[in-house]
């Protein structure tokens, strides 16, 4: 009797009326899998194109005397060892850590306390968070020649209020000394975008964790310290890394402020605004050196890696990912 069950055939699954069984290479996942392709190919194009494409070039390039107009040769990693014994290529690494070492903390800094100060509930609250956001709304070029008048060493506005202060103000970007501040200065005007972030995270914090701890007898430096900080610690590394990949590639301000714009071969007084992208921009634009300045590009490039993934390192432990630890 068994037997005579196993010999019985199965029947197979009736087919959909109106839907025909596909057979052969076209199944429905891959019919699935090909319109997805076939959605994204804007995206995938232009990363193959304009991105990953430009990149493999550069690469080949880095390792050639490559200059638009001549034939190209291979030189190996000439580029390279002439990087190591370039001091213009050594103070533009020099002026471009100051930014990632300076600048990137005290905006950091600045943009947590104003979004401390706009979290206060006053009047006049929206009023105060455009009028810090509208700096955000400004062209870079524009902006950078407003502060060129407003940094003038004679009238500038900086100047203007330093001296009702009875303060004599520093020559700025006249100055070796003062010229990277300067920059600094006016980044700290451009920091409402990281305060609108930090803004958005303060209003995520549940109060209930304000309150536990007033009640708990914390002052507002503990709560400050112990309860806000690390609910912040995700957008303070993401702004963090954005600060330093922004440093590290700081091109419009420097170049505008520094006279590049006018032709001139020194960027800003003795150098001090040459930073690596400017220089980089000079030696393929400028020179036609576009072998050596891909070398210089990938040098810059390798350099931000290691910062990023030192960031990333240092943060592991100090990063509070709130849907993480309920797991």
């Amino acid at each position: 009797m068994v037997r005579a069950l196993e010999a019985v055939p199965v029947a197979a699954p009736p087919v959909a009326a109106g839907r025909p069984a596909r057979s052969g290479w076209l199944t429905r996942r891959r019919r699935r899998w090909l319109w997805g392709l076939f959605f994204v190919s804007p995206w995938l194009i232009g990363l193959v194109g304009l991105t990953l494409y430009p990149m493999a070039l550069s690469l080949y390039y880095s390792f050639t005397n490559y200059d638009i107009v001549g034939s190209t040769h291979w030189v190996g990693t000439s580029n390279y060892q002439l990087l190591w014994n370039d001091p213009e290529f050594r103070q533009a690494l020099g002026n471009t850590l100051y930014l990632v070492v300076v600048m990137v903390p005290l905006s950091l800094a600045a943009s947590l306390v104003y979004a401390l100060l706009l979290n206060v509930d006053v009047r006049g609250q929206r009023v105060f968070r455009t009028v810090l956001y509208l700096p955000q709304m400004v062209p870079t070029v524009a902006s950078a020649i407003l502060w060129l008048w407003a940094l003038n060493p004679q009238y500038g506005l900086v100047n203007t209020i330093l001296g009702w202060a009875h303060i004599l103000g520093p020559l700025w970007l006249s100055s070796i000394t003062w010229s990277k501040p300067a920059i600094v200065l006016m980044n700290l005007w451009g920091v409402g975008g990281a305060a609108i972030i930090f803004l958005a995270g303060l209003q995520g914090i549940s109060p209930a964790l304000l309150d536990a701890a007033r009640v708990d007898g914390a002052g507002a430096w503990s709560r400050f310290r112990h309860v806000t900080v690390p609910a912040l610690s995700p957008l303070i590394l993401f702004n963090a890394i954005m600060g330093v990949l922004s440093a590290m590639q700081y091109f419009t301000q420097a170049f505008v402020m520094g006279g590049g714009d006018t032709g001139g071969t020194s960027i800003g007084v003795g150098n001090s605004l040459q930073f690596a992208v400017v220089y980089l921009y000079e030696v393929a634009f400028a020179d036609l050196r576009v072998g050596y300045a891909s070398a210089m590009g990938w040098v810059l490039f390798l350099m931000m890696l290691i910062v990023i993934g030192l960031i990333l390192k240092f943060s592991v432990r100090r990063v509070y990912y709130e849907a993480w630890r309920t797991r």
